[in-house]
């Protein structure tokens, strides 16, 4: 909806399972990891949070938060061999998206990807599999796009 016609109970009901959500998840076991001196977080954000589409504030604005987070808690887990990424999927064919918009427009945007097609996603299962893996023990506070090249243009 637009932010004029954005009511208070869905703001809060979008940041609430995002943002909040996230915070939670990563509060949950953040002593374990501490304690074991190891973890890997990846935090799932998206191409919203710095490219937004039109009547999408709430959503837009809970996975920027989420992307500050992610670098926050980066910062403050460094110290215990506990990296913190995040993923920053782009149209992905789930339920999710479709919310507003027709067959034909998301046909559109897998058109204007540089690969023909939204993601699917199982697509995100190989970026997640890289921040999880040991080979990306310094990497931290990092977001990964993917999106099958669609900010390349």
């Amino acid at each position: 909806a637009p932010v004029i016609e954005l009511d208070d109970a869905t703001w809060d009901d979008v940041l609430d399972v995002n943002l909040k959500g996230t915070f939670l998840c990563c509060r949950a076991v953040c002593r374990g990891m501490m304690a074991r001196r190891y973890g890997r977080i990846i935090n799932i954000s998206s191409t919203a949070a710095f490219a937004p589409r039109e009547r999408s504030a709430a959503y837009a604005a809970s996975k920027a938060g989420v992307l500050g987070f992610t670098r926050a808690l980066a910062l403050e887990m460094a110290p215990y061999g506990v990296t913190v990424n995040a993923i920053a999927p782009g149209v992905t064919n789930t339920a999710l998206p479709r919310l507003g918009l027709t067959e034909e427009q998301i046909a559109e945007l897998g058109r204007l990807n540089p690969m023909g097609r939204i993601a699917e996603p199982e697509d995100m299962v190989g970026p997640v599999l890289f921040f999880a893996s040991d080979y990306a023990a310094y990497v931290s506070g990092q977001v990964l796009p993917v999106t099958g090249g669609f900010f390349v243009r």
